[in-house]
């Protein structure tokens, strides 16, 4: 087989914000955890280095110790297909999946008052217009697990969506699975993280089916779609130190940018601290060394 690079990859499938997904076979994709960083969703001018490395292997590491709540798209790291002839410095990023009729719907479990929802708590007292009890503060955590989802956006922003809407796009069995699984999940990562030190406020994950059968798929528990936080020095009322692109975040936010596209290119100090982030999470969580 001839060997795959990036200009010589097999026929692109989809290419989303960090993710790019080409055809194996009929029923197989590789895909490819680009060092590309989105914030606000918006891709941002200035990549991360290994940064697709750990997401790509964090996914990985979630995706075997998940399987027991739902079965999952992953098959193999492309590292452990040598047949594949992927170059180490894409193989390390890449993993090959079965392909799923995707749910377009983000499913977001928050356990954490945070990022947006606090942002609309300090508002009017609800979370995706819930309310919420009185007086709580930046990084408490809810009485119980929240399901916030929202809309799936090739372009721009998502957009929230109530319970009654995502019922109504998929039904209401299908929606109470996608509610119930997604909370499932959270809780088991966030106790799995509480034991290494990490603190996993809030996370998003996809859904898709496979001959009809719901079935995890893209990213699962990473820095980019989940908001880590240390353990050590978590108070709430305060930002909290974190192993994510929070970090990021903050930084476009005190550069005055308004989140619309063109975003403002990354300092190198703030592209260094980034990975060095990610890959603690990575390092923490695993307990094993990036490859």
């Amino acid at each position: 087989m001839t060997a795959i690079s990036e200009t010589n990859l097999p026929n692109t499938f989809h290419r989303g914000k960090v993710r790019d997904t080409y055809n194996l076979t009929e029923g197989t994709l590789l895909m490819v955890a680009t060092d590309r960083t989105s914030a606000f969703d918006v891709v941002l001018p200035t990549a991360i280095p290994e940064k697709g490395a750990v997401l790509c292997q964090i996914s990985a590491f979630w995706f075997e110790k998940t399987a027991d709540i739902i079965p999952n798209h992953f098959l193999d790291l492309a590292l452990d297909r040598p047949e594949l002839n992927v170059p180490p410095e894409i193989a390390r990023r890449s993993m090959v999946v079965k392909k799923a009729e995707r749910i377009n719907v983000e499913c977001v479990a928050r356990g954490f008052i945070t990022g947006s929802a606090w942002a609309e708590y300090r508002r009017s007292g609800t979370v995706q217009g819930n309310p919420m009890p009185e007086g709580m503060r930046e990084g408490d955590p809810f009485p119980e697990v929240l399901f916030t989802p929202t809309t799936k956006a090739e372009v721009g922003h998502d957009e929230n969506m109530s319970f009654a809407e995502v019922v109504d796009m998929v039904g209401a069995e299908l929606a109470n699975q996608l509610r119930d699984t997604t909370i499932a999940l959270y809780s088991s990562a966030r106790d799995f993280a509480r034991s290494k030190g990490i603190i996993i406020a809030d996370t998003k994950v996809e859904f898709g089916l496979i001959d009809g059968e719901l079935t995890l798929i893209d990213e699962l528990m990473t820095p980019d779609s989940s908001r880590f936080w240390d353990e050590i020095g978590y108070e709430p009322g305060k930002s909290q130190p974190n192993f994510d692109k929070q970090f990021v975040r903050d930084w476009l936010d005190a550069s005055g940018w308004d989140h619309e596209p063109p975003a403002p290119e990354l300092p190198d100090e703030i592209v260094e601290k980034t990975r060095q982030r990610y890959v603690e999470a990575f390092t923490r969580l695993t307990g094993m060394t990036l490859s």
